[in-house]
């Protein structure tokens, strides 16, 4: 019976010896080691040893990235704006021994860290800046912090703003702000449209207006050198009838006074007050006359 609570407890002892020399400490996590309550070392992932009995483990810190939301809260810009604001925090540990021993809660101490410079940075600036600047705040906030904990051997990642809210009655003067923008866009396109096709009727009627005085001088050009071409011929042949004449030919007196009675009864014929034509009763010399200028014509070709 002695023996074998003599066995049972020497059974203890070695399984207590064992635990408290073997620690295995996983991957992605560092221990903390502690002589009679005083930090002496970090066990690294893997297998260690210590000093059985004497040696314990102390803090057993996470080294992963860690994530953690920050509470939303209250805070007034810069022009006295009500907005409502929360962010998310990623963190890792670079140094386990500050991390187990610089701060207590480390994650309670980051996000009271992060509340007071939210509350900053944001009161620092209006609040069209901080709906359009998130990015420089999230910037502002990660080198603050990121600072602020360097000493608790912590490395704050980045961190981002999830939300922000204005009071209702600034999202509704907002939402008829950008209303009222759209309207104003919408009716400058539109005046911009009309004066658009404004110029190009008035740019369509110049390019008219111009061809058309273009077609006016053409056809003044053309009239001109017509009456210059029957003014040429009609002196050609009054030289030609002259010269006749000069020589004592009778049918060039003939076409002369023909010519001039031909033209006189025609204007008679096409008077507009003229009713009744009258045809002379020696109407028939005429064709004789005629026939004296074909033949003074032919002479003139020989």
């Amino acid at each position: 019976m002695g023996s074998t609570i003599f066995a049972i407890v020497l059974l203890v002892l070695g399984i207590s010896f064992v635990a408290s020399t073997i620690k295995i400490v996983p991957q992605g996590y560092q221990f903390t080691v502690e002589r009679f309550g005083k930090f002496t070392r970090i066990l690294p992932p893997g297998i260690s040893f210590l000093v059985p009995f004497i040696d314990t483990v102390g803090r057993k810190i996470s080294m992963m990235e860690a994530v953690f939301d920050v509470q939303r809260q209250e805070v007034i810009t810069r022009d006295n704006a009500m907005v409502s604001c929360d962010a998310v925090v990623f963190t890792q540990v670079y140094d386990a021994a500050k991390a187990a021993y610089e701060v207590e809660n480390l994650r309670l101490a980051i996000s009271n860290l992060v509340l007071t410079n939210l509350r900053t940075v944001v009161g620092s600036l209006e609040l069209d800046e901080v709906l359009s600047q998130r990015d420089q705040i999230n910037s502002k906030l990660l080198q603050t912090i990121d600072a602020a904990t360097s000493p608790w051997g912590i490395k704050v990642v980045r961190i981002e703003i999830k939300d922000i809210t204005p009071p209702a009655n600034l999202l509704e003067a907002m939402a008829r702000q950008m209303k009222a923008e759209r309207d104003k866009r919408a009716e400058i396109t539109e005046a911009e449209g009309s004066r658009a096709a404004a110029i190009l009727r008035a740019e369509g009627l110049k390019q008219s207006t111009i061809l058309e005085a273009e077609a006016r001088k053409e056809a003044a050009y053309r009239d001109a050198e017509a009456r210059e071409r029957s003014a040429e011929a009609e002196a050609n042949a009054t030289t030609m009838v002259s010269e006749a004449i000069a020589k004592g030919d009778v049918q060039a007196i003939n076409y002369f006074l023909a010519q001039k009675y031909i033209e006189a009864f025609g204007k008679l014929a096409t008077s507009p007050q003229q009713k009744t034509l009258i045809v002379p009763a020696d109407f028939s010399g005429i064709a004789g006359t005629v026939e004296g200028i074909k033949s003074l014509l032919d002479k003139g070709d020989k």
